[in-house]
């Protein structure tokens, strides 16, 4: 069989272009598989050093800190938030000091004073699970503390100080003293030697109501 130049030519055409094609396809492959292994491997340093990028991830926490947290009011004393406290010495507080539960409670937790001790002293000294003493309505005196400005009483400004200046009276005096309850407070706090049985009924009312 005689072959022509020009088949000659047309063949060595042909294989050339089947070698660029294989060459190409060769070199893409290479090239590619280098792309992912350099992936793999950034990959694996970012695993390594924490810095996986959990794109996801964080977009559902932006949405979840843009959502407000539904607010839940911890429990302070006696198995009751500061809420369900106020609203219970409320329940025992009248005339003058109608309202201040709140106040009371919100002190007394913040010094680390029984809540119910102090209401019960104030509701004692005061008379103000009915009708308050003078000493309230002119002095703002709330638990019968001596000083002066109203006799031989304390005067103070405002209601507020006057519950303060007491609670600090019986944290300073009493608590850091060991003196946490009625009876132990009773032959300091007053003459009465039935003061903190009296105290303690009124501690057992403001329990109860």
């Amino acid at each position: 069989m005689k072959i022509s130049r020009s088949n000659i030519v047309e063949f060595t055409i042909t294989l050339t272009m089947f070698l660029v094609v294989v060459s190409s396809a060769f070199i893409f492959a290479n090239d590619k598989n280098d792309v992912f292994e350099e992936k793999i491997y950034v990959l694996n340093e970012e695993v390594k050093d924490g810095r996986v990028d959990n794109t996801k991830d964080e977009e559902l926490e932006e949405i979840k800190e843009e959502i407000p947290e539904e607010e839940i009011d911890p429990i302070v004393y006696d198995n009751m938030t500061l809420t369900e406290l106020s609203d219970k010495l409320n329940k025992s507080l009248n005339s003058d000091m109608s309202g201040y539960g709140n106040f009371i409670a919100s002190y007394t937790i913040e010094k680390g004073i029984d809540p119910y001790l102090a209401t019960a002293i104030i509701l004692h000294e005061t008379g103000c699970t009915w009708e308050c003493s003078r000493l309230v309505k002119e002095c703002h005196n709330v638990g019968g503390m001596k000083g002066s400005g109203c006799g031989s009483y304390g005067y103070f400004n405002t209601l507020e100080e006057g519950i303060q200046r007491f609670v600090d009276n019986i944290y300073n005096n009493y608590y850091v003293y060991g003196l946490t309850d009625a009876y132990s407070m009773n032959s300091k706090y007053a003459e009465d030697p039935e003061w903190s049985i009296k105290v303690n009924n009124h501690i057992e009312k403001i329990k109860n109501r």
